[in-house]
C-alpha cells in the first residue's frame, strides 16, 4: 500500500513531489477558470455541492451537475485502487459528521467559497480573502486545542468493500442521470455562457478533475492540516498549500486573471467582520470533521462511508444556507453585496452549538479515562 506523500514518515524528496503536485494543481484549477468556470473556482467542493444541491432542485440558487464533483471522487478512487489501499473505511461518529459538515457549508456560503477555493481567492489576488484568512486559522487552531483535549470524531475501521464503493457511485450518478437526459441541469445549459452558471467545458472539467482527485488521493492534502500545522508539527502540508497558491496565482497572470483589489472580484464581497467569522466557523468545523469539503470529497472516492455522509451534509447546509436567506450575495458592479439577513444568527449560533459541542465531547473523553 502506498502512503500519501504529505503524510506517515515519508523522505524528504517525496514530500518535495507532493508540493510540486501542488504546484501543478494550482495550475490546472487556474486553467478551468480561463476555460469558462466562475472566477477563482477551478475546483471548490463547498460551491459545486451547493450547484448540485440545486440541480436536485433543493433550493432555487445555482444550479448545475458540476462534472468536476464526480471527477474529483473518481480520481481519488482509481488512484487508491492503483495504490492498492483498502476500498472500504466506516465507524466514525457519522451524524456528527453530517452536521458539522452543514454548518461547515453554512460558513461557506457566507464566505462564497470553501478553503480550497479561499487558496484560489488568494492566488487570484482576492484581499478580501487576505483579510478574512486569520479567522480560518483560528477556527482550525480552536479544532485542535479541543483534540489536545479529548475531542475525537471516532476512529474509522475497515468495512466491506461495497461499502466504499457507495461513495463514488452516488457522486457519480447524477452526471449520468444527466448524460441520459434526465431532466438535471448540467454543462449543456449555457455552455456558451449566456444561460446559468458559468462553466468549463465539461469533458475537460471532468479530466481536470480526474486528475486533481488523483493527486489529492495521492498527496493526502487538506488545507485544514496546512492551516493546522501553523500550531506544530512538520510544515510540508503548509508548503503544499502555498504552492497550490502559487502555481493558480502564476497562471491567473498569465491569463490575465490575476489583480490585486477589495473590489471588483469575482463570487465575493467586502464584509471583513461575516468573512472572518465564516472561515472561523468552517475552519473550527472542518478541524472537527476531519477534513475542508474537497477532502471529504477525495475520502469519499477512496472508500470512506463516513465521508459520504460529510457530502450529504455538505449539500444539505448549503441548501439551507440558500432557503433561510443565510448565503451571501456576491458583490456587483453597482453594490458591495454581503451576507444574508440571516448569516449573523446562523453563524453565530453555530459557533456557540459547535463550540458546545465539543466541550462536551472532551469532558466525556476526560472522564471515560
Amino acid at each position: 500500500m502506498i502512503v500519501p506523500m504529505l503524510r506517515g514518515d515519508q523522505s524528504n524528496g517525496t514530500r518535495m513531489r507532493a508540493v510540486v503536485s501542488m504546484l501543478g494543481l494550482g495550475v490546472l484549477a487556474a486553467l478551468l477558470v480561463l476555460a469558462g468556470n466562475p472566477g477563482n473556482m477551478g475546483l471548490c467542493g463547498a460551491c459545486f455541492l451547493r450547484d448540485l444541491a440545486g440541480a436536485l432542485r433543493l433550493h432555487q440558487g445555482p444550479a448545475i451537475v458540476r462534472p468536476e464533483v464526480p471527477g474529483v471522487v473518481l480520481g481519488a478512487l482509481l488512484w487508491s485502487l492503483l495504490s492498492r489501499r483498502h476500498i472500504g473505511r466506516s465507524g466514525s461518529h457519522a451524524v456528527a459528521r453530517l452536521l458539522l459538515c452543514a454548518a461547515m457549508a453554512i460558513g461557506a456560503m457566507v464566505f462564497l467559497g470553501c478553503p480550497f477555493r479561499m487558496l484560489q481567492r488568494l492566488g487570484g489576488g482576492d484581499l478580501n480573502a487576505w483579510l478574512a484568512l486569520p479567522g480560518f486559522v483560528v477556527g482550525v487552531g480552536v479544532a485542535r486545542w479541543f483534540e489536545q483535549r479529548g475531542y475525537s470524531l471516532g476512529k474509522t475501521q475497515e468495512a466491506p468493500r461495497p461499502i466504499g464503493l457507495l461513495g463514488p457511485l452516488v457522486l457519480f450518478v447524477p452526471l449520468l442521470a444527466w448524460l441520459a437526459g434526465a431532466g438535471l441541469a448540467g454543462p449543456a445549459f449555457g455552455a456558451d455562457g449566456a444561460v446559468g452558471p458559468a462553466q468549463a467545458p465539461w469533458l475537460l472539467a471532468l479530466g481536470i478533475a480526474l486528475l486533481g482527485g488523483g493527486v489529492l488521493s495521492a498527496t493526502g492534502f487538506c488545507a485544514i492540516s496546512a492551516a493546522r500545522s501553523l500550531f506544530g508539527g512538520q510544515r510540508w502540508m503548509l508548503w503544499a498549500a502555498l504552492a497550490f497558491v502559487l502555481g493558480y496565482a502564476l497562471a491567473a497572470l498569465v491569463g490575465g486573471r490575476w489583480h490585486a483589489s477589495f473590489d471588483g472580484q469575482p463570487i465575493a464581497h467586502g464584509d471583513w467582520l461575516w468573512n472572518t467569522l465564516a472561515l472561523l466557523l468552517v475552519g473550527l468545523c472542518g478541524g472537527f470533521a476531519g477534513g475542508c469539503p474537497v477532502r471529504q470529497l477525495v475520502m469519499a472516492g477512496e472508500g470512506n462511508g463516513d465521508a459520504l455522509v460529510g457530502c450529504a451534509g455538505l449539500v444539505l447546509g448549503a441548501a439551507m444556507a440558500h432557503n433561510l436567506g443565510i448565503a451571501a450575495a456576491a458583490a456587483g458592479p453597482g453594490g458591495a453585496g454581503g451576507p444574508g439577513a440571516a448569516a449573523p444568527a446562523a453563524i453565530l449560533g453555530l459557533l456557540l452549538a459547535v463550540l458546545g459541542y465539543a466541550a462536551a465531547m472532551s469532558r466525556r473523553s476526560v472522564a471515560a479515562s
